[in-house]
């Protein structure tokens, strides 16, 4: 199958140009990926409005990916605790090749069929779970092998893709297809096609995360407090928040470990 993303683009004797003008020409090429996405609102809406429901239900989000695709995957969902102060295993990110796969690039993962759902199985996957395929392609056979299976097995199906008419698209209940274009440098989909996969991936898990109630206001209440940086942030949420000094805020928060729990305690025992 002939892919858009593995076409070559009008850019022509790379290695002749000044560093001046690949980096335009870089910069203009990922200046059309966010339009692109605005077209595709509306399905990333309803996936993400599946993914809450199924989660609500004690469902997990799973990325399955091979390569690049593979490690923004593995990225997003390793944020999610720590962002979002969600238990780790809720938001699981799986690549072709395993865990060594995400520094060095593993031979011929991405062509077993057969191992994407053998990995989804290690999980002990269910039809509560949602499975999110991740392939630029759009054709990757590890990818495309795990969510007719998870198909045949009632689990519900997404896809982020970035060429039309894929046979991983035509395989997912709920495709989202982002036609980035031929890259800059031919077939390599770690730029324009990951940029794409890397914005939407944000757009699913932050607005997922906000309607399970992990966002009050425009604040990471949940945030896993791991570093002085995310302690101080914490101190300065409620200080702001509650009205009260730098040292009561730290004070509390050093009491109740959770923004969340000092802040909900405070304005109960206002409330007395």
């Amino acid at each position: 199958m002939a892919t858009i993303t593995e076409s070559d683009s009008h850019y022509t004797h790379l290695d002749k140009m000044k560093v001046s003008d690949l980096l335009y020409h870089i910069n203009q090429e990922d200046k059309t990926v966010p339009f692109v996405i605005g077209k595709q609102i509306p399905k990333i809406e309803k996936l993400v409005n599946v993914i809450v429901r199924q989660m609500k239900q004690g469902g997990r989000l799973f990325y399955l990916g091979a390569g690049t695709s593979g490690r923004l995957g593995i990225l997003d969902a390793s944020e999610c605790p720590p962002t979002f102060g969600i238990q780790q295993g809720l938001v699981i990110g799986i690549i072709a090749g395993g865990d060594k796969a995400i520094r060095r690039a593993v031979e011929f993962a991405e062509d077993d069929r057969k191992r994407g759902w053998k990995d989804l199985k290690s999980y002990y996957i269910n039809k509560k779970d949602v499975v999110i395929g991740i392939a630029a392609s759009g054709t990757t056979p590890y990818v495309l092998g795990a969510l007719i299976k998870c198909n045949a097995k009632g689990i519900t199906t997404g896809c982020i893709t970035c060429n039309p008419e894929s046979p991983v698209s035509k395989n997912a209940t709920y495709p989202i297809t982002v036609v980035v274009g031929p890259e800059f440098v031919t077939g390599s989909t770690r730029m324009k096609a990951g940029t794409a996969q890397k914005l939407v991936l944000n757009m699913l898990s932050t607005s997922v995360m906000i309607k399970l109630g992990r966002v009050r206001g425009n604040k990471m209440i949940d945030m896993q407090l791991s570093n002085n940086k995310l302690i101080d942030r914490g101190i300065k949420m409620m200080k702001k928040q509650l009205n009260i000094s730098r040292k009561e805020a730290q004070k509390l928060l050093l009491k109740y470990k959770s923004v969340r729990k000092a802040i909900d305690s405070f304005s109960y025992t206002e409330s007395l």
